[in-house]
């Protein structure tokens, strides 16, 4: 399972989640298929971590939406952008 994180080419909004195949959310996420991301599209990869537990994976994509976590990612990705 994977934990990503997409940035719009739009305004440079953040969207973390999560999935078993990364090409085809990406896919969904452009093609406009996903609600929540609709209208910030295009979006581009910016980080995918793979996890072998769909657990793990699933905190880890909790994390990175506490206030913690978004702080860490801002961090660690060097971003300014809202998520």
């Amino acid at each position: 399972m994977y934990v990503y994180i997409i940035k719009s080419k739009k305004n440079s909004r953040l969207y973390i989640g999560s999935t078993d195949d990364i090409a085809l959310r990406l896919r969904q996420h452009n093609m406009g298929n996903v609600k929540s991301t609709k209208a910030y599209m295009p979006w581009e990869l910016i980080k995918c971590e793979e996890h072998q537990d769909k657990t793990i994976a699933l905190k880890r994509e909790k994390f990175f939406k506490s206030g913690k976590g978004r702080r860490v990612l801002k961090n660690l990705l060097g971003l300014n952008s809202k998520i």
